[in-house]
């Protein structure tokens, strides 16, 4: 009776994998998480400017997301319409927090894309 070839199947995580295997994996992982942390700390340095009433209000956070500066332009003040200024600062704030949120997802997603390839079920 003759041999049937079975087809080639990757090894299981636990022991199939030799201690070559295992090396090579936990150094990609240190190389993964090096750069991850590598990026996540330019985006503590950079600043985005989020604006609300044409710039008459501007919040400007880290990407990192932590407010450095709220600027707001005092001719706006002279109304006296507190609740427009507060509507103003939390749109301005919101559209700083969606420009960080994109900005950190262009410079982090091609990093945690290739987890998934890890077999780490990401």
């Amino acid at each position: 009776m003759a041999k049937r070839k079975l087809p080639n199947r990757p090894k299981a995580m636990g022991g199939g994998l030799s201690g070559g295997g295992q090396m090579g994996m936990m150094q990609q992982l240190q190389q993964l998480q090096e750069q991850l942390l590598s990026e996540q700390n330019k985006l503590a340095t950079e600043k985005i400017t989020g604006t609300a009433g044409g710039g008459a209000v501007q919040v400007t956070i880290t990407g990192d997301q932590r407010c450095q500066d709220v600027k707001i332009d005092p001719a706006i003040l002279q109304d006296g319409d507190v609740e427009l200024l507060q509507d103003m600062i939390i749109t301005a704030f919101n559209n700083a927090l969606e420009k960080s949120r994109e900005m950190a997802d262009q410079r982090l997603s091609p990093l945690t894309s290739g987890l998934g390839g890890l077999g780490l079920g990401l």
